[in-house]
């Protein structure tokens, strides 16, 4: 059977996931925090974004392409940055860099990765996208501005709705510490998944690498926390300015969820804006990010970058029909990697096309641009 017929959705992908990773490793990367609230908001708010059906239109072939930060892709979706990514699976930083660059699609590595810019740089070619989680210490942020730039991260995304450590209750429950301890429980899980424990015997127990050249102090620390707390400061516009004036490239702000923040935002010279609530994993009381979408939109020109709740290529043109210009999804390449190994990239990216080609099909949409004149709106 072809991986069409046996995994023709990305929850097909994740189910096989889940069976070849740790449970404590599975509860890291699949929880949120509180109640989890939010990834069920997420999920309602997508599925009330409807469109008008389309007849007697003839036949078209649809145009995905889109232009964003003066690029133009031949999709409007990338592989957003997560955290200890090669936790979730063996090398996933530079095996997914790696397909980024194959596919011409973003990749975007995370500070607190388990790889470092320097590592996952070459890999990720021009596709490349550092997410910065902003240290204290003006000469460690300038450091690893530097390193990023020189690895050849083009465009900077500062994570603005980190101010601080978010509980994340099932993740501890699960078992999950930083960096992982193999306890007799975490052993046992491990020595379930064959697939997972080879890999990480070669590449070594993950930890964030990026950080190892300034992690030399210690203190007590949450479980579920890690050494980047004790670097990393809540950023302020101060902040924002000084990461502006010192970095050359494409500059990013995440994590934004109202219009009220959206004019400084253009004045301090920000290239676009990332409207997430970072798939519920830091605060379980707010908003789903579709919601936030159209008045975010409204209030600026700047190109929006969205996420949070994607679940395949409809949900990628909900959101590319209220406003964004561009979607990124980080768990669904991670479950595809973990379902199928260097195969599963491939076989989520030629899903969600052929999702995306089939919805605007029968909507009657020719190109991206078409969309928000299909919306079905109250």
């Amino acid at each position: 059977m072809s991986l069409d017929q046996t995994y023709p959705a990305i929850s097909d992908l994740k189910a096989r996931a889940r069976a070849r990773m740790p449970h404590f490793v599975w509860e890291f990367f699949d929880s949120a925090t509180g109640t989890e609230s939010v990834l069920r908001r997420n999920r309602a708010a997508l599925d009330e974004v409807l469109f008008h059906p389309s007849i007697l239109h003839g036949d078209f072939t649809p145009d995905l392409s889109t232009e964003l930060l003066g690029r133009r892709y031949a999709v409007p979706f990338g592989i957003s940055p997560l955290g200890m990514s090669g936790l979730v699976w063996p090398d996933a930083e530079r095996r997914l860099a790696r397909f980024g660059a194959a596919a011409g699609i973003p990749y975007g590595l995370s500070t607190v990765a388990s790889q470092t810019p320097e590592t996952v740089g070459p890999e990720a070619g021009d596709m490349g996208w550092f997410q910065l989680y902003p240290p204290r210490d003006p000469a460690i942020l300038d450091n690893m501005l530097a390193r990023a730039w020189g690895a050849g991260f083009h465009t900077l995304i500062l994570t603005a709705d980190v101010p601080v450590a978010s509980r994340r209750e099932r993740q501890t429950r699960g078992g999950m510490s930083n960096p992982p301890r193999l306890t007799p429980r975490i052993l046992w899980q491990v020595l379930q998944c064959p697939a997972w424990a080879l890999g990480t015997m070669q590449t070594g127990m993950p930890r964030m690498r990026t950080l190892d050249a300034y992690a030399e102090q210690k203190t007590s620390l949450p479980q579920t926390a890690h050494v980047g707390y004790l670097l990393r400061t809540s950023p302020d516009w101060d902040y924002l300015r000084r990461l502006r004036e010192g970095w050359q490239g494409k500059l990013v702000v995440k994590g934004v969820m109202d219009a009220s923040p959206v004019a400084r935002l253009e004045a301090e010279g920000v290239d676009a804006i990332w409207v997430s609530n970072h798939a519920g994993r830091q605060f379980d009381g707010v908003r789903a990010s579709i919601e936030a979408l159209p008045e975010i939109r409204a209030a600026t020109t700047l190109p929006l970058i969205f996420d949070s709740g994607i679940e395949g290529g409809l949900d990628i043109l909900r959101g590319l029909a209220l406003g964004a210009d561009f979607v990124m999804l980080g768990r669904a390449w991670h479950y595809a990697l973990a379902a199928l190994g260097d195969a599963g990239p491939t076989h989520l990216h030629d899903l969600l096309i052929k999702d995306m080609v089939s919805c605007m099909g029968q909507i009657g949409a020719k190109s991206l641009a078409d969309l928000p004149g299909r919306l079905l709106t109250p």
